[in-house]
């Protein structure tokens, strides 16, 4: 197996980013924070309905995003991710309130683009990682932004994101005969629902449980495959 070099530029670029957020965090008022804060939920709202948008067909998002949703509620993903950031704090001996909440935002702000699948499809299936290059330009910059506002735990979502990252490398060799254009544009579009999910929290509109939703990019897939197809049959025959 080759070495996944795209997905560990992108957690150095993280890491470099991150500490630096934390560096200039100290220096900024509570003013500048707040806005910079609120800068960060409505770009993030963007990014979410941009990705949406790119939905191919409706009903098969709406079954996999429910799906998705039931499956991680069921599993307590958010609960196990929230332990595994509370044991970190516990170690470093922080003291930082929004630990927790940080590296949870930074995970799925890093890895539910449409650039990571693309980018571990083609890095585990060609070894070309160059998108994933361009990926890491773009998280190690919001990383600063979010380590500023969120603290260390940001700078700790490296660990789930290379778990995430290289095992999605791993797969997509396997995976790579099935991913036509369709199909990442479907799981585009789900991970922009869970984006905009992401920008609703950040904005503290309501609390959603973003992670229990993490299912539904995998779930997409069959649905496409093998459910989509079967809608559009019944629905010419009718």
């Amino acid at each position: 197996m080759e070495l996944p070099v795209g997905t560990i530029v992108n957690a150095v670029a993280v890491i470099a980013g991150s500490s630096l957020g934390l560096l200039l965090r100290h220096g900024l008022p509570p003013r500048l924070r707040e806005i910079v804060f609120q800068g960060i939920g409505i770009c993030t709202l963007l990014i979410g309905m941009q990705m949406a948008l790119k939905v191919q067909n409706l009903l098969v998002l709406v079954f996999a995003v429910l799906l998705g949703g039931l499956i991680g509620e069921w599993a307590r993903l958010e609960d196990r991710l929230k332990a595994l950031g509370e044991r970190l704090k516990e170690r470093l001996r922080s003291n930082e309130g929004r630990f927790s909440e940080g590296l949870l935002m930074a995970f799925l702000i890093f890895c539910v683009g449409s650039m990571t699948v693309v980018g571990a499809l083609e890095e585990g299936t060609g070894g070309n990682p160059q998108l994933l290059y361009v990926k890491s330009v773009l998280d190690g910059f919001t990383s600063i932004a979010l380590a500023a506002t969120y603290g260390p735990g940001v700078l700790f979502s490296v660990i789930p994101l290379l778990v995430y990252q290289i095992g999605l490398t791993l797969l997509a060799g396997a995976l790579s005969p099935h991913l036509s254009e369709v199909l990442i544009s479907q799981m585009s579009a789900v991970g922009g629902v869970l984006i905009l999910g992401i920008g609703i929290n950040v904005l503290e509109l309501r609390s959603i449980r973003v992670t229990n939703f993490l299912p539904a990019l995998f779930i997409v897939v069959p649905l496409q495959l093998w459910f989509a197809p079967l809608l559009e049959r019944l629905t010419s025959s009718g």
